[in-house]
């Protein structure tokens, strides 16, 4: 391997953006950022990098494994790279904006870094675009963020999107209300991480049963709804299937034509949310979208929060490909008022730095869809007659 490849190599799970998709990556991060403001969220940006202790408490050591950590030269403290912005916006919430009026809506977007990849998302860096509604407790906060994270995917041109609804505080709350011990809890939670009908029915009992029968109820929001509701739970489970069957009627009111799926035993993933909580998905797309859910905000202990988080290098998988964008190339000479003039248009330009025999074969070199010739505007995929 000669050394220029060498060079280019980088680490498994990291990699460089060429124009047309950082481009592109870029527009949909100002779009996105743009629907969240025009629904009264207010853009913060915490830092890169944090100190260990602040980063990874409360709810935030749920990330552990995920972060990387060095030591602070000056302070001689450790501290973590953020592999997720949620936490952070969460702690500038309750810290730095601990007065302002509830319920508060942020947003926010940057790259994070995590130390591994997974199968369905091999990437380790990546930019997060996402908001968080923190201060109320209400089933409106829950739809809010669901609808919230459903119109900005749209609004970039995602099609095909469907949003699958959990409750990952539901079987908890059940076993804890039928007294299961640890053991078996465990083993009921990974069957049906699992979705395995067979060894949930196999362990018998109470929670056994109705396990099952939250596992039979995934599915179509239509079905799962009839389902849920004909179950008898005890409380305070009965109130958790409750609030999900609340947040998904409000989602259906509001957008009928959204494809919605609940699935009220999933869990993975989720593993620092206190409540309904949800995941995107595109059909056909690698990955999934984004996901988002009820937590609490202020070490895991504070005020009652929801949100969502979007992953622009999923995103970019299921938005068309973006048309080529035009330039226009001024040959050598140019004033630098007529390019000047023709910017404040509205045209990118690009300048010729020499004389050249033909303009427009240069232009096309340089990847410009225009040509400024003899004081017109030219398309190069048309005759020199098309101009405007």
């Amino acid at each position: 391997m000669n050394e220029d490849a060498t060079r280019a190599l980088l680490p498994a799970g990291l990699r460089d953006l060429l124009p047309l998709e950082a481009e592109q990556e870029a527009r949909l991060r100002e779009t996105l950022l743009a629907t969240l403001a025009a629904r009264g969220y207010d853009l913060v940006k915490p830092p890169l990098i944090e100190f260990e202790d602040s980063l990874l408490s409360g709810a935030g050591a749920a990330m552990m494994a995920d972060t990387f950590r060095l030591m602070d030269p000056v302070s001689q403290r450790m501290m973590g790279v953020r592999a997720d912005m949620t936490l952070q916006v969460a702690r500038i919430a309750t810290t730095r904006l601990a007065n302002a009026p509830r319920p508060l809506r942020l947003s926010y977007a940057g790259d994070v870094l995590r130390v591994k990849g997974s199968q369905l998302r091999p990437e380790r860096q990546f930019v997060q675009v996402g908001a968080e509604l923190i201060g109320s407790a209400a089933v409106e906060a829950d739809a809010e963020a669901v609808l919230l994270a459903a119109e900005a995917l749209v609004r970039v041109g995602v099609r095909l999107l469907s949003v699958d609804l959990n409750s990952p505080t539901l079987v908890p709350a059940l076993c804890r209300a039928l007294g299961c011990g640890p053991v078996e809890t465990a083993r009921l939670r990974a069957a049906l991480d699992r979705k395995d009908a067979t060894e949930v029915l196999a362990m018998r009992g109470d929670a056994a049963r109705l396990c099952g029968e939250l596992l039979n109820a995934a599915g179509d929001v239509d079905s799962a709804l009839e389902r849920l509701s004909r179950l008898t739970l005890p409380p305070p489970a009965a109130g958790e299937a409750q609030r999900l069957v609340e947040v998904a009627s409000l989602v259906r009111i509001a957008q009928p034509q959204l494809t919605l799926t609940i699935d009220p035993v999933e869990y993975r993933g989720f593993e620092y949310q206190t409540g309904v909580s949800f995941t995107l998905f595109a059909r056909g797309v690698r990955g999934e979208l984004g996901r988002g859910g009820r937590y609490l905000a202020g070490n895991g202990t504070g005020e009652p929060a929801t949100g969502f988080t979007l992953f622009l290098d999923s995103v970019i998988r299921a938005v068309p490909e973006p048309a080529p964008a035009r330039r226009l190339f001024l040959p050598h000479g140019t004033p630098s008022e007529e390019g000047g003039r023709l910017r404040a248009e509205g045209w990118p330009t690009l300048s010729g730095l020499a004389p050249v025999a033909d303009v427009h074969e240069e232009a096309r070199r340089l990847r410009c869809s225009h040509v400024l010739s003899a004081g017109r505007i030219v398309e190069l995929t048309e005759s020199a007659g098309g101009s405007r």
